[in-house]
């Protein structure tokens, strides 16, 4: 069981609903449907009372034939058992089609809602979450939840046929009736029995599935660096056990589904054949007519069906359930990211100030602590320091992606909790190092920050970026497709279309993650060009790893461990000979045309 079990936990946002809550949440998307509803249950009522009526039709039919008179009434048979087959076809058919409009409408809004959540999440919860889980959340199981209202629908049919039969039976023998009552409180205990079974095989299925996805997702993003290293028999045997593993839990949840039935119909197939005797024998000792008792087996036969129905009813229904739970879980992680108002501050002059702030990825394990910084309106800094000492965490509070636990953080002189946060990330522009394309063309990435930027914005921010040459380069211009993620385009070229879409957003705050780390000199040279552009008269965070780039910032910002050890321009501190000697001769010197290997530092003189 251990193999079966493994990676199959709960996610940390995960929660246990009760029953009665998850109905009430899954009430609450089904009301606005009150009307068709209304209608579906008008045609169930219709249909069941149509389907109760073919054994009557019948039964009336053998009295008929016993008493001799059939050739007078066999048309009028005929005609019933037709009329009332018809009927019972074309309600059931109305109630088929609107019961999937209301379901599908219930699905397309949960899966909506679900959505928005994944949109409203903090970026923390896609650091601790695989996407691949919460892909399947908002698709595999907003389509399980399906399950819900299609079963629904069935069990109120179910109940009002189990209702008129359990009348007919009365009808024609109590004794009899009874005796069949007798084994409702068996079926019932059945199905209460397999119910907590089948929500707990239904909640790992669920889970192994999640983890197949997730292992596509990820193999999918590197199928290139997978390839080059030809490691795809090591992609194939990491995806084996998880696929094995999903079958196992499925076939587990399969044997559980598939029992219920066959035992449930093993009980009302003894219960029939004592029913048989004992009908027989009243026929024979003539208590009973040979019609009534064939309606009275028509009617148990109607009986065990919805019966047996209801009862697997509750262990079918725990997929819907627990596929409900997975997706509310979703909806109701709450945020780490809290804001105590929504102030709006309008166009910001980009004045950030730290203040004694404490954050930790891990609150136990603070990455900066006590930390003290100010960056002036306009002022282009860059951060250096070895890995972990903090320069993307910087950026990270920065554009809010992220809670800190204590201090404060303050834009323009206000705390960065109060802001109104849509409004404020609309003035944060920021490149990463591998900038992220829309599936599309270059004009609509280039567009994406402002869906209104006209044709002629779009080509003017192409052009201010690297004078434009890079245009030319482009088989189809601005009306280049990107492919998928921006692979039909350099890595040079993608980050010209990243810095060509800052300019269209025009943001206040800069936050850029050294955008010339992995291209060739000639591309490096049009960014460079590009950076001045989108620099200019801009608050600017540059996490540097090229020297061009620190060379000419306003103050280098030297940190170590999360605490800021040096601080001032390229040439004093390069003079000063600390810490940052050791970064640059570490990242930096071997960029600098003075360079000559075995030198170790190039002194401010030797460079000119």
């Amino acid at each position: 069981m251990g193999f079966i079990m493994d990676g199959l936990d709960a996610e940390d946002y995960d929660r246990t609903y009760g029953d009665r809550e998850l109905l009430r949440r899954i009430l609450s998307y089904f009301r606005p449907k009150l009307g068709a509803m209304v209608l579906v249950a008008v045609m169930i009522v219709l249909s069941s009372a149509s389907q109760a009526a073919m054994p009557l039709v019948a039964s009336w039919g053998l009295d008929e034939i016993q008493n001799g008179t059939i050739a007078e009434t066999g048309w009028r048979l005929t005609l019933g058992l037709l009329l009332a087959g018809a009927l019972g076809w074309g309600f059931n058919f109305v109630r088929q089609w609107q019961s999937s409009r209301i379901t599908g409408d219930v699905v397309l809004r949960l899966r909506e809602d679900a959505f928005d959540a994944v949109l409203q999440r903090d970026l923390s919860f896609y650091d601790e979450t695989p996407s691949g889980r919460i892909v399947s959340r908002v698709t595999s199981d907003t389509d399980d939840f399906a399950t819900v209202s299609t079963l629904t629908m069935d069990l109120i049919s179910q109940v009002l046929m189990v209702g008129l039969v359990t009348v007919l039976l009365f009808m024609r023998s109590v004794e009899l009736a009874l005796l069949t009552l007798l084994v409702v409180p068996v079926v019932v205990g059945i199905a209460l029995l397999f119910r907590r079974i089948a929500r707990t095989s239904t909640r790992r299925a669920q889970r192994s599935l999640s983890r197949v996805n997730a292992n596509l997702q990820e193999t999918m993003g590197g199928i290139a660096v997978a390839k080059n290293f030809r490691q795809e028999r090591q992609v194939y045997d990491e995806f084996r056990p998880i696929n094995q593993q999903s079958y196992k839990v499925t076939l587990g949840q399969g044997f559980v589904f598939s029992s219920i039935f066959p035992v449930l119909f093993l009980v009302a197939g003894l219960a029939t054949v004592a029913l048989t005797q004992l009908g027989g024998t009243a026929v024979l000792g003539g208590r009973l007519s040979a019609g009534d008792w064939y309606l009275f087996l028509q009617g148990v036969a109607l009986f065990w069906f919805p019966l047996t129905s209801i009862a697997a009813f509750w262990s079918q229904f725990q997929q819907g359930l627990s596929a409900s739970e997975r997706v509310f879980a979703l909806i109701d992680a709450p945020p780490r990211v809290v804001q105590s108002d929504a102030r709006d501050v309008g166009r910001v002059a980009g004045r950030i100030e730290f203040e004694r702030v404490t954050f930790g990825y891990d609150p136990d394990a603070p990455v900066l602590r006590d930390f003290d910084l100010v960056i002036e309106a306009g002022e282009t800094v860059a951060l250096v320091g070895h890995t972990g000492a903090g320069k993307s965490t910087l950026s990270k509070l920065i554009t809010r992606f992220y809670e800190f636990q204590e201090g404060r953080l303050l834009i323009d002189g206000h705390d960065i909790r109060t802001l109104e946060l849509g409004a404020y990330r609309r003035q944060i522009g920021a490149v990463p190092q591998a900038p992220f394309l829309f599936s599309g063309t270059v004009a609509d990435n280039i567009r994406y920050p402002r869906a209104e930027a006209t044709d002629e914005e779009v080509l003017a921010a192409a052009t201010a970026v690297g004078g434009g040459d890079w245009i030319e380069a482009l088989p189809h211009g601005l009306a280049t497709d990107v492919g998928e993620h921006g692979r039909a385009l350099s890595m040079g070229q993608r980050q010209l279309v990243a810095l060509a879409r800052l300019l269209v957003q025009d943001p206040a705050i800069v936050v850029l993650d050294e955008a010339t780390a992995s291209v060739d000199p000639l591309t490096e040279a049009q960014i460079q060009e590009g950076l001045d552009v989108v620099l200019a008269g801009r608050t600017s965070i540059v996490i540097a790893h090229r020297l061009s780039t620190i060379e000419h910032v306003d103050r280098i910002i030297v940190l170590d461990h999360g605490r800021i050890v040096e601080e001032g321009d390229h040439a004093t501190l390069l003079a000063r000979g600390g810490r940052y000697c050791e970064v640059y001769n570490t990242y930096f010197r071997h960029q600098s045309p003075h360079y000559r290997a075995g030198t170790g530092f190039v002194p401010v003189a030797a460079q000119g």
